[in-house]
């Protein structure tokens, strides 16, 4: 059996007076868009008029995968730890843009191919030195998806200990990408053609070989479970063609739901672990601010399955947590104009008739 996590349903209670609060702002309604929605689902959560985001935190998981001795990606595994060493030195576009913005970074290891020597940003958790080729063999065990989901889990409870309030997630690992597409595929049914994009930069013969690749492989897996894909229950998808990272994200996704702590999802690879995270609880959306639309040919799609309305659309396609960092200072903003801006009877302006 899978990890089990409890999430409760968002409460309606304070629906009307969060609105309430929002329309009676010195503004036409509905003047300030998204900021308006982001407002509503950050004081929903947290079940109070006055929310509070005073400290966030970027988790990056990271892992390999044994698919990628199938030319999945443009780039070598040995590029994820060279990433995560360059994560750690400060050098990598959500170091920067964490930096920036203040807000703290750690890296999970839950699947590297080698291992890392000690940092005070890294967080040793591995589960496994890559996940298997899914193309040959199931890519992981239950054991091993129980200690991923597991090692989500356990990194938010210890930024919970912490004091902070929100949670941002990104990925690394070379792959993973194709990875998710073949989660995809063996989640919704959809065919890898539909799931399966440029990742890190694949030309459009690579993008062909890719799916190819997430075909063979989730043929494998039919016939050994003897099941059509989009009939798999969560645990067989985990299994058959799971990434070590984006187990981790759910389980991570899954916990803070359970805390009843707003995060923010990335771009393609975190909101399929956001996917995977709802087929164990529906209500875990209820918790996700979706930072982006990435250049990733299926995100759109994925995006409209949760009826989201992502904060930027700036053509991203590099993971890491990088759309999630940026989306974070317009996610304050809504919290600064719910909490800060006058109403139109503090301020003594007329109200439109």
């Amino acid at each position: 059996m899978l990890k089990s996590f409890e999430v409760t349903a968002l409460s309606g209670e304070l629906d009307s007076d969060i609105q309430h609060k929002i329309d009676f702002k010195t503004k036409p309604p509905g003047s300030l868009g998204g900021l308006e929605s982001i407002a509503f689902q950050v004081a929903r959560i947290q079940r109070t008029l006055v929310p509070s985001l005073q400290r966030a935190q970027m988790l990056v998981f990271a892992a390999d995968h044994g698919a990628v001795d199938q030319g999945i990606s443009a780039f070598p595994q040995e590029v994820t730890p060279q990433m995560v060493t360059n994560f750690l030195a400060g050098g990598a576009a959500v170091s920067v843009f964490c930096r920036q913005h203040s807000v703290a970074l750690k890296v999970v290891d839950v699947g590297v191919k080698v291992d890392l020597p000690d940092h005070p940003l890294l967080s040793k958790r591995k589960v496994a030195y890559a996940s298997q080729d899914f193309s040959v063999a199931p890519a992981l065990t239950l054991e091993q998806v129980n200690q991923a989901l597991e090692a989500g889990a356990k990194e938010v409870e210890s930024a919970e200990k912490s004091g902070v309030d929100i949670l941002l997630f990104g990925e690394m690992g070379i792959g993973n990408t194709g990875v998710s597409s073949c989660m995809l595929s063996a989640m919704t049914g959809q065919a890898p053609e539909q799931t399966a994009g440029r990742g890190t930069g694949l030309d459009e013969q690579g993008v062909s070989r890719k799916a190819n690749i997430i075909a063979a492989s989730l043929q494998r897996a039919e016939a050994e479970l003897n099941k059509s894909i989009g009939e798999w229950a969560p645990w067989e998808v985990a299994t058959q063609v799971g990434g070590l990272e984006v187990l981790a994200m759910s389980g991570a996704m899954l916990r803070c739901a359970e805390l009843g702590k707003p995060f923010v999802v990335d771009g393609f690879i975190c909101t399929v672990a956001l996917l995977f995270a709802s087929k164990l609880q529906s209500h875990v959306v209820d918790y996700a601010i979706f930072a982006h639309q990435s250049n990733e040919q299926a995100h759109q799609a994925l995006l409209e399955y949760f009826n989201a309305e992502p904060i930027l659309k700036l053509d991203l396609r590099l993971g890491e947590g990088s759309g999630a960092i940026l989306s974070y200072p317009i996610i304050q903003s809504a919290v600064a104009f719910f909490n800060e801006m006058a109403s139109f009877e503090s301020a003594g302006v007329s109200n439109a008739t």
